[in-house]
């Protein structure tokens, strides 16, 4: 019996550029180096708040729908959607830990106390391109049955965001991967944050297009926990490998417990 064929598709390369097309859609992804010394200084000045060690700020994931619609990933809009007053109490309790642990003359507790959430953990669930439909809440769940299908990959790419190593004391990162199939696609774009002996997150938004229906679904979970608790959970034979899986996001995430769970779709006009 012959196997089905992909439905037709165009996969195109164009300097830092990549995407394929898809039935209705389009997946972009852009990947260039670090900001130069003045992208670093407009960046700042945008956004307010000292930016990390290491931005990519030209680079960027987009999603497309031929009627219009769109929605991409990027670093600067990600870091807009950090804490900039530094008054929430989850963040208070933690760096009052953290300052316990430490010698208050340090840099790295001043940096602790400015006016910002300095791991710079972020809600971001990409931008929806304006004047695009809007995402309504929903029940359904991606489906990952369809997911662990094997399905022929036709795309895939990946694209750090930025990333900081919190003074020698942890980790930020912000990476989005897409991979595109025969009939649907999927975007992942996980903030993975550790701050040694304080606590690890995790921030996940999903992006799931059904090509036949023409249906996106997005969720978002945050997931954290205690640095301790996740330490406690690496098994007695594991146990040198500790910092090998303490900065494995995947290992992490399964560690930690859902804080918040946001489930959205927006099912949009199919064109024959």
């Amino acid at each position: 019996m012959q196997s089905q064929l992909p439905p037709k598709h165009h996969v195109s390369e164009n300097g830092p550029e990549r995407s394929i097309t898809i039935r209705n859609w389009t997946v972009t992804s852009r990947k260039l180096p670090i900001l130069s010394s003045k992208e670093i200084d407009d960046a700042n000045a945008r956004l307010g708040i000292p930016i990390p060690e290491m931005i990519f700020g030209n680079n960027e994931v987009r999603i497309e729908h031929a009627s219009g619609w769109a929605i991409k990933f990027d670093a600067l809009d990600a870091l807009d959607m950090v804490d900039k007053t530094g008054e929430t109490m989850l963040k208070v309790a933690y760096s009052q830990e953290w300052n316990r642990s430490r010698d208050t003359s340090s840099e790295d507790i001043k940096d602790a106390m400015k006016p910002y959430d300095w791991t710079y953990t972020t809600s971001y669930k990409g931008t929806v391109v304006e004047s695009s439909q809007a995402f309504s809440a929903t029940a359904d769940n991606i489906p990952l049955d369809k997911l662990k299908q094997p399905d022929p990959i036709l795309f895939y790419d990946e694209a750090d965001l930025y990333e900081d190593e919190l003074h020698d004391n942890g980790a930020s990162l912000l990476n989005v991967r897409v991979r595109v199939m025969p009939q649907r696609m999927l975007l992942l774009a996980r903030l993975f944050m550790r701050l040694d002996g304080v606590v690890c997150r995790i921030r996940d938004t999903r992006v799931y297009v059904d090509f036949e229906t023409d249906e996106v679904l997005r969720e978002y979970t945050a997931k954290e926990a205690s640095y301790d608790d996740v330490k406690r959970r690496v098994p007695p034979w594991k146990a040198e490998e500790t910092g090998v899986l303490m900065n494995d996001p995947m290992w992490v995430a399964e560690q930690l417990k859902v804080v918040e769970n946001i489930k959205e779709t927006v099912c949009l006009q199919v064109l024959r």
